[in-house]
Formats: C-alpha cells, sequence, structure tokens
C-alpha cells in the first residue's frame, strides 16, 4: 500500500505540493490498482471518484458554474466515492466551499504551481512504476548499441565473460545474475540491479569484479528497456534452429520480447554475434526485415525461372 504522504514526498520537488486542507489524512493510503495504475489520478471525474481529483482552471471554473446545493452533491459524491485527495493547479486559489468541506470530511487537499497536465503526466508516470508487475530473471543484463539486451543460459556457458567482453568493447553493464524488470507502460519493460549487486559482475576464476572502478562511469547504466534476449546454448542443442523462419519470441510480464539462440563452440566469437544481432534487431525495429526480403527475392527468382 502506498500512503499519500509518500507519494507527496516523492514529487514534492517536481510539483512543490502546498497543504491547503486535511493533512490529517496524510498517511491514508491510495487504493490499489486493479487494472492501469495511472487509472489513480486525473483529471476531476465524478464518475470514478476514487482517484486522486486534478482541478485546473476548467475545472474550478466547471465546478463555479455549479449552483450551491450541486457543488455540495459533487462534493459528497467526492468524499462517497473515497476520493483519496484533491489537488489544486497553478496555484489556483481553491474555492472556499472546497476548503470547508476537505477540512471538515478530513480529505487532503493540496496546491501545485504546475498545470494541470503536468501534474497528471508527473504522477501517472511514477505510480505506473510503483505499481508495475515485477520479476526477476537469472541472467545478464546490457546496454549493446544502445539496445537493453538480457544474455541468459546454462549456467557455465560463459553469459559473464561474454558480458565482460562486450564491456571491454564499450557497451555498458546494468545487471549480472539477477535482473529485475517491470512492466512501467503497456508495452515497456524495464531492467535494473539490485542494489546490493550494482555494479559487480562476477567471473569464473577472477570473483567479483566492480565494473565501474574498472572501466569507468560509461561502462554502467542504471537501467535499459528491454528489446533483445540472447539464448546461448551448447553446441550440440537439438532445438536449435541455424535459419529460423519466424521471428523467435519470449513472454516477459505479458509482453513478447524478440529471442535469438546462439550456440557457444570453440572458436566463435559470441561479442561479435551478439552485437550483430543487436543491429539486425534495430533493422527490424525500423521495418527491414533482411530474411523476408530474401525470401521474396527467392520467390520471384523462381517464379522468372518457371517462365523460362
Amino acid at each position: 500500500m502506498l500512503p499519500l504522504q509518500e507519494l507527496i514526498d516523492d514529487n514534492d520537488e517536481t510539483l512543490k505540493f502546498v497543504w491547503k486542507a486535511g493533512q490529517v489524512a496524510a498517511a491514508r493510503p491510495l487504493p490499489e490498482s486493479t487494472g492501469d495504475a495511472a487509472d489513480l489520478v486525473g483529471h476531476l471525474n465524478m464518475i470514478h471518484p476514487a482517484r486522486i481529483q486534478v482541478f485546473g482552471q476548467e475545472e474550478i471554473d466547471f465546478f463555479s458554474r455549479l449552483a450551491p446545493a450541486q457543488q455540495e452533491r459533487a462534493l459528497v459524491n467526492l468524499a462517497e466515492g473515497s476520493v483519496p485527495a484533491i489537488i489544486i493547479a497553478e496555484s489556483i486559489e481553491a474555492p472556499q466551499n472546497i476548503l470547508n468541506f476537505c477540512q471538515r470530511s478530513k480529505i487532503p487537499l493540496l496546491s501545485s504551481p504546475a498545470n494541470s497536465a503536468r501534474v497528471i503526466e508527473v504522477l501517472r508516470v511514477y505510480l505506473a512504476r510503483r505499481y508495475a508487475p515485477t520479476t526477476t530473471i537469472h541472467g545478464v543484463f546490457l546496454d549493446v548499441l544502445g539496445l537493453g539486451v538480457l544474455i541468459t543460459g546454462e549456467s557455465g556457458l560463459g553469459k559473464s565473460e561474454l558480458a565482460l567482453e562486450l564491456i571491454s568493447r564499450g557497451h555498458g553493464l546494468v545487471a549480472d545474475d539477477a535482473v529485475e524488470f517491470s512492466r512501467t507502460a503497456p508495452t515497456l519493460i524495464e531492467g535494473q540491479c539490485p542494489e546490493l549487486l550494482r555494479n559487480l559482475l562476477e567471473v569464473r576464476g577472477l570473483g567479483l569484479l566492480d565494473i565501474r572502478t574498472i572501466f569507468g562511469e560509461t561502462s554502467v547504466r542504471r537501467k535499459m528497456s528491454l528489446k533483445l534476449i540472447v539464448h546461448l546454448v551448447r553446441a550440440n542443442n537439438e532445438k536449435f534452429e541455424r535459419l529460423p523462419i519466424q521471428d523467435q519470441m519470449q513472454d516477459i510480464l505479458g509482453i513478447p520480447v524478440r529471442r535469438v539462440m546462439l550456440q557457444v563452440a570453440a572458436g566463435r566469437n559470441l561479442a561479435v554475434l551478439v552485437e550483430a544481432a543487436v543491429r539486425n534487431t534495430i533493422l527490424k525495429l525500423r521495418g527491414i526485415d533482411t530474411l523476408s526480403e530474401f525470401m521474396e527475392r527467392q520467390s520471384r527468382a523462381i517464379l522468372e525461372n518457371s517462365r523460362l
């Protein structure tokens, strides 16, 4: 459960909140999110009272045009709907009846100099991160050419050694061994490192390496968006496809993520192969699919030959 005071403290530097009434209820927890956490905050909405209601100039004008009895009824509906808090944006002076009602009903009332759209944007991003579904995956998470790449595979296949080589080639470490992933948006997964393991990489025979100390500040990243999974397999793996016709995908927190499989064998330069896989993924994200183009070219060649 997220107390309202914690939300206020975490966003006070950006939104510069000022308490107007109802501070006695600062410890009240926000309702649990049953869907999108962003639904917990928005413009004034009487149909969904159980969320943080933000009043901008338009909402204040609308409220002021209501008859006194309608204004009272609207406030009662918000209270009966368990409104967590009311925020007046743009440092607008709160109407006296709202101020009195919030004080009497112990409903937190705050003011912010930011406009209503900014207040909603900041709080929705914050709540999406706080309520995001999470999972921890064993592997090494890296920034390779600006793409978040998770290297997975059986123990002993050389994931950390591969990561070390990629770091030495100028790429960045996000996390080793245990990677914490969270779905911060409907189609976005972010990965980061547990605080205890930050900047550390375990390499067999060498032990724990402090990557930031050895390679410098630019060799580590705080977090990255997951875009590609590189799964290492043994050379004799029977499930390995030399030329997969369709893109392989792996479900992470309900989102499909591209996956490639690389065989580990003597003499193979896996770092170069990972870089190539990343470059190919970037092309696919831009709508360029080399295999599809080749198959179309092959189909045209077959069709032309059949006409001869």
